[in-house]
């Protein structure tokens, strides 16, 4: 299979597709859709190399989210055996999230930014990209500004760090940042029905986007509540072109590319 679309962030091997998640691969694979299957914990993380060593088209990110920080040490050696498999992509899904977590205190926030670096540190280590989750407390960009500030560090250490933002909620300013950072921001369905976003879709380089749904949520506008998966990626980049006002086959082949050269794996004919 030759991929016409990618997810590069979804969670097909949560509980939500356990009934049905051979008929969805395989949907994706007749529709041309590759996808880059997260985890958020050792647990899932393996469950996701599993899932990616099975099927041609899907491929693994392997990480511990920073709201399961509090659950789980990051066990450097664990994360490294699951990220050394030919078809894991990237590190993380890692990050700074100061929205969810009941309380965020200069504590939390500490040991979300420890696991962020170790993440990094792997990341580096093994030449792949990170997968990055940031959301600011309501109505600030203070995560972002956290993250900025820790990428900018690490960046002068490490020139080649880079990765994707995903599900990306900050403003021009952050997304400019981070873009000359060497990261690229992706978009999830919820374009299809907030226009939040559109100001950013249209101020950045259409080389720094990339599609994703974050399945199994945030379905688009046509299956509002409803379980999402990966197969909502075409919704995306028809929205994207759409906020642009550009060429859907444009913007289509363009985000295959900018998918391809940040995850080299995505490049190689998929069987």
């Amino acid at each position: 299979m030759s991929a016409r679309y990618v997810d590069v962030h979804c969670h097909i091997q949560f509980d939500q597709y356990a009934e049905d998640d051979t008929e969805l691969i395989e949907r994706m694979r007749a529709e041309s859709v590759a996808g880059i299957v997260v985890g958020i914990d050792i647990g899932s993380s393996g469950k996701a190399v599993v899932l990616a060593g099975k099927y041609g088209h899907l491929f693994a990110a392997v990480g511990l989210h920073p709201n399961q920080v509090a659950a789980e040490v990051f066990d450097e050696a664990a994360y490294r055996a699951l990220a050394t498999h030919l078809k894991v992509v990237a590190i993380g899904e890692c990050g700074l999230d100061y929205y969810r977590p009941i309380e965020i205190n200069a504590d939390v926030k500490e040991k979300q930014k420890e696991a962020l670096q170790k993440h990094i540190a792997l990341a580096v280590e093994l030449d792949k990209p990170l997968m990055i989750h940031c959301r600011p407390s309501s109505g600030t960009q203070d995560a972002y500004q956290d993250l900025i500030a820790l990428l900018r560090e690490a960046k002068t250490i490490y020139p080649n760090l880079r990765g994707d933002i995903h599900f990306f909620v900050g403003g021009v300013v952050e997304a400019q940042t981070l873009i000359a950072l060497g990261f690229t921001l992706s978009f999830t369905a919820v374009i299809t029905f907030a226009r939040d976003y559109d100001a950013v879709i249209r101020a950045v380089p259409l080389e720094s986007i990339l599609s994703e749904t974050d399945a199994p949520y945030v379905a688009p506008v046509s299956r509002r509540g409803k379980r999402n998966d990966p197969l909502a990626a075409v919704d995306v980049v028809l929205k994207i072109a759409d906020v642009r006002g550009e060429d859907p086959e444009i913007v289509r082949q363009t985000l295959l590319t900018n998918a391809q050269r940040l995850f080299p794996p995505l490049s190689s004919e998929m069987q």
